[in-house]
């Protein structure tokens, strides 16, 4: 998985947030044992703050990470549906296909990706809205493949509210 920036990050809690409301994102995450207070937590970007620093960006396996991890793919799902999850699951096995035994990009794959990455982007975003399919592919991709993704669309992530 991709390291997020507190910005992107920021961004994926916003869209949650938008998704359910904050204060039901809010309570959710508290039941789920995200985060033991919920004193301060009346925005997104509060939520964001509190659990980026206890998931360590979602880098640390804790119970904010599964929390949050569960929600958004929670919200992915409802948007999707369940024949959008399996075109997405064949259009991530062509991602996949052109990454090596490292998780790096195969050399001379970098076309084939760049075209699964484009299909798989273009299904989403028809389901999520492209900022919401933009921080789904960042959650989901190997370092390698973020790379790249970062720097084919640095305009792609939607603006933190």
């Amino acid at each position: 998985m991709a390291h997020l920036s507190i910005e992107e990050f920021t961004a994926a809690v916003t869209a949650l947030a938008e998704h359910s409301g904050v204060e039901r994102l809010r309570d959710r995450l508290a039941r789920l044992n995200a985060f033991t207070s919920r004193r301060g937590l009346n925005s997104p970007a509060a939520i964001a703050q509190r659990l980026h620093q206890l998931t360590g960006g979602l880098r640390r396996p804790v119970i904010g990470t599964y929390a949050f991890t569960s929600l958004w793919n929670e919200m992915i799902a409802a948007k999707l549906g369940e024949e959008g999850e399996k075109r997405l699951e064949a259009l991530a096995e062509q991602v996949n296909a052109c990454l090596g035994p490292d998780d790096g990009i195969a050399p001379g794959r970098e076309e084939e990706l760049d075209r699964a990455l484009a299909a798989y982007r273009e299904t989403l975003a028809a389901a999520t809205g492209p900022g919401v399919a933009a921080l789904d592919m960042m959650l989901k991709a190997v370092p390698a493949v973020a790379e790249r993704l970062r720097a084919a669309a640095p305009a792609a992530a939607p603006p933190a509210e």
